[in-house]
């Protein structure tokens, strides 16, 4: 391929992971490997944990406030000369770009900023996003429960003229994609038509693609606990599309005490740690049908 730079270049490293985790996933989701706790000697209640609620639209208000206090009272004149020296020197190749943004930092420039002023050069960078297409389904092996999601993804779409169609999204500041992209491959596997949001998009991004691709569902992979606050968003999103037949499901690490106020803002489903892909996509096949009965 020509080295390991061009090679993450490609995105080779990132799929020969997400590969490897979508099979042992597929190996979980089977028994053919033991997870205690999680497919085998499962407890009969979970343990309930005192989990520290934090209010991310305060915490969004108050950062934003603190932004506009600094910039302020900074000296203006010299936080743009700092940027304009940082934009020259990605240009021309001429200086050191961490010391030139260690010089704007104290001058007070934001990180934004300071990204904006190399992007401007540099552009930014966009992953490509590929499947792992057949680690799950291979890893799985041939069983009963496999051929009965991959039965209702047909009758599914002989009757409705397309297979179910999911948009996998990851919002706001969450850059953990593994275990999207495991569910994402997994869903592809069993039949459906898969679709993944690039990283960091917001709830207004998402619902737009989610309109653009005629998708019968968004799924939401929520890893940093920014489920409360981006969820509903994207539900309002949808609403100002019309686009209110698009079911909202969530997965991830979401706390067991959040799942009513996500069912109260439209949320159909949750799927938390050790939920199986092939009851997860039955599941969704259920509520995309509800959805589209309740339309007629």
């Amino acid at each position: 391929m020509g080295g390991m730079a061009k090679a993450v270049t490609e995105g080779l490293p990132k799929r020969r992971i997400e590969e490897s985790a979508a099979s042992r996933q597929a190996r979980i989701d089977s028994g053919i490997e033991t997870i205690v706790g999680v497919n085998k000697y499962k407890l009969k209640e979970e343990e309930k944990l005192d989990i520290l609620s934090i209010d991310n639209k305060k915490v969004k208000e108050a950062q934003i406030e603190r932004l506009k206090r600094i910039k302020a009272t900074r000296n203006s004149e010299e936080a743009k000369k700092c940027l304009e020296a940082l934009t020259e020197a990605a240009k021309t190749g001429k200086g050191n770009l961490l010391e030139l943004s260690i010089n704007a930092a104290r001058a007070r420039c934001t990180v934004g900023e300071i990204s904006d002023a190399l992007e401007v050069v540099y552009g930014r960078y966009v992953p490509t996003h590929s499947l792992a297409s057949g680690a799950y389904k291979s890893a799985y092996g041939k069983t009963n429960e496999i051929d009965a999601v991959i039965d209702a993804v047909k009758k599914f779409t002989k009757e409705q003229g397309r297979p179910p169609r999911i948009l996998v999204a990851k919002m706001g500041q969450d850059g953990h994609d593994r275990g999207a992209k495991v569910v994402a491959s997994g869903f592809s596997d069993l039949g459906f038509d898969v679709d993944i949001s690039p990283l960091f998009s917001t709830a207004k991004e998402v619902a737009k693609s989610a309109v653009e691709s005629d998708v019968h569902v968004v799924g939401v992979s929520s890893l940093a606990a920014g489920h409360k606050t981006l969820v509903p968003e994207l539900i309002d999103e949808l609403k100002k599309l019309d686009a209110s037949h698009i079911s909202v499901i969530c997965g991830g690490v979401i706390p067991p005490q959040d799942y009513d106020f996500l069912y109260q803002h439209g949320v159909v489903a949750i799927f938390g740690p050790g939920s199986r892909i092939t009851d997860c996509a039955l599941s969704v096949i259920k509520e995309i049908e509800k959805k589209l009965s309740l339309k007629k």
